[in-house]
């Protein structure tokens, strides 16, 4: 690996968040974890990801309390280049533990650009299998674009050009752990039958042939979050994000995820800033407006 890796020029990457337009959480496997089915959607909010020639390798992140077992220096490890002469800096831009993919991103950026030859050579290599070992959404990532994902994350399809819709991401100040998120759900459906919904009944799929068409409207009757009443009632200020987006006109308000961000989908820009305008941010949460990102984002890191 050591001939590739010497061969970079400083380069960036960027790493878009996503929201979950549906997120639909199945029946409970064997193994512990459960099936879904999801239509996940890049937003124009990246993290950015700067690698460069170096004596040797050297990992920095702001903020400094995210560097030990970040995702970027766990996908170069995976691939091989855990101790290749270069330096990678990580700004963060995206919240974390907020349901927006951002850690996921960060691997997937570092896996497209390995893969675009941005280090030299990209080396023959199962690149999915790497994603799947990094985490359940680093596939959709790997994509780069908006997709319909389903099983535990594995499987992809995805769903071609974008509408140009915006969304106004209202986040507050709580972290939700995804794991208390499935045990919280797991608990509240033990006395209810294992949900199986059809394939052909899902709600997943009406809103991915909505994105697929444009459909606004489709696209929002069809949008539904799981996880959604737990998290609202263990975590206050999730409740009230949703209810502030309500408020101020969005057509609907969801959750991202397993939480803490919220959004509320738009037709277009004049829209999306109607909405953000009126919203009432409650304290240490943040407010922005954004379109669904483009496709093909690693693009955007051409040597410099």
């Amino acid at each position: 690996m050591n001939p590739p890796a010497a061969r970079i020029t400083r380069t960036i990457v960027l790493a878009y968040a996503k929201i979950n337009l549906t997120l639909e959480i199945l029946a409970r496997r064997d193994d512990g974890y459960h099936t879904l089915r999801s239509v996940m959607l890049p937003i124009a909010l990246a993290d950015e990801i700067t690698l460069e020639p170096a004596a040797r390798f050297a990992f920095t992140c702001t903020p400094l309390e995210l560097a030990p077992g970040n995702l970027v220096v766990r996908a170069l490890e995976r691939i091989g280049l855990g101790a290749a002469p270069f330096a990678v800096t990580l700004h963060k831009h995206i919240p974390v533990g907020a349901g927006l993919g951002g850690g996921s991103s960060d691997a997937a950026a570092v896996l497209r650009a390995a893969a675009s030859g941005a280090f030299g050579v990209p080396p023959p290599r199962d690149w999915l299998a790497d994603a799947r070992a990094l985490g359940s959404d680093v596939p959709f990532f790997l994509a780069d674009g908006g997709a319909l994902v389903e099983g535990t994350g594995e499987r992809v399809t995805a769903l071609g050009a974008l509408p140009p819709w915006y969304v106004v991401l209202l986040v507050p100040p709580v972290h939700v752990a995804t794991p208390d998120a499935f045990r919280r759900l797991a608990q509240a459906r033990l006395q209810l039958p294992p949900p199986t919904r059809p394939r052909s009944e899902s709600a997943s799929l009406r809103a991915l042939v909505a994105v697929q068409r444009a459909d606004y409207a489709g696209a929002l009757a069809a949008a539904v979050n799981d996880f959604e009443p737990i998290v609202r009632d263990v975590y206050p200020p999730v409740g009230t994000a949703l209810d502030e987006l309500r408020a101020a006109g969005a057509e609907k308000a969801l959750l991202s995820g397993s939480g803490g961000a919220c959004f509320s989908l738009c037709r277009n820009a004049v829209d999306a800033e109607r909405v953000a305008d009126a919203v009432r941010v409650p304290p240490g949460a943040s407010l922005s407006v954004v379109p669904f990102a483009p496709t093909a984002s690693w693009r955007a890191a051409t040597p410099l």
